[in-house]
């Protein structure tokens, strides 16, 4: 089967998912393509690039942490955090699901993106912040609770980069279908049983013993 990749760029509330409750945003209504899937996740309240496919194994590959996919943020904090803190960021800091793996972490220029419909509320007496997060693993909600813990809330992020792929001009609602990356142009599906199911492989403690006659 060949491998789709669907590049998307997810708006603010919208779920990473193609179903929901009444009510909710979901990715069925921007994206057309069938049977594609995301490779991780963005949390609602966070924007920018979702990558979708249809290969098990690509998905893997972006995801798992020993695949070293690196996944670029630009994260708008609340003040102007030292370097020292931004330092901590890099070196690693301690969640409460451990400590976090070495990250590359430098203040940059407000980039030129869309504004964000509902926009983010600033207090008016203090400044805020931009920094570019390149992260090698996806803990939930990390990059929130890393820039939490120096002491400077993230007001807004934005992926925009996972693995080679990058938002370039996507919009918000926006998507595109690109190449494979080499290697993954191709895939076997799996085999489904009834249902939708893959089939079980028997055992010999599967097999049902023999009917005894009555006596």
């Amino acid at each position: 089967m060949t491998t789709k990749v669907i590049l998307v760029n997810k708006p603010y509330n919208m779920l990473t998912q193609f179903s929901g409750e009444p009510g909710d945003s979901t990715l069925a209504d921007i994206v057309s393509v069938k049977d594609v899937y995301p490779a991780g996740r963005l949390d609602k309240d966070s924007e920018g690039l979702l990558v979708l496919t249809n290969n098990g194994a690509l998905q893997a590959r972006l995801t798992q942490p020993s695949s070293k996919s690196p996944k670029t943020y630009w994260v708008q904090v609340e003040g102007e955090p030292s370097d020292e803190a931004i330092q901590a960021l890099c070196d690693g800091v301690e969640l409460k699901d451990g400590l976090t793996l070495p990250a590359e972490v430098s203040k940059m220029a407000s980039p030129a993106v869309w504004e964000r419909h509902p926009p983010v509320r600033y207090r008016a007496n203090i400044p805020t912040t931009w920094l570019k997060v390149v992260l090698h693993e996806g803990r939930n909600r990390q990059v929130r609770r890393m820039t939490a813990h120096i002491g400077h809330p993230t007001l807004r992020l934005i992926r925009a980069q996972l693995g080679a792929w990058q938002l370039d001009d996507l919009q918000p609602g926006q998507w595109c279908e690109v190449d494979p990356p080499k290697g993954f142009e191709q895939f076997t599906p799996k085999p489904k049983g009834p249902k939708g199911k893959a089939p079980r492989g028997r055992t010999r403690s599967s097999k049902r013993a023999p009917l005894k006659k009555a006596r």
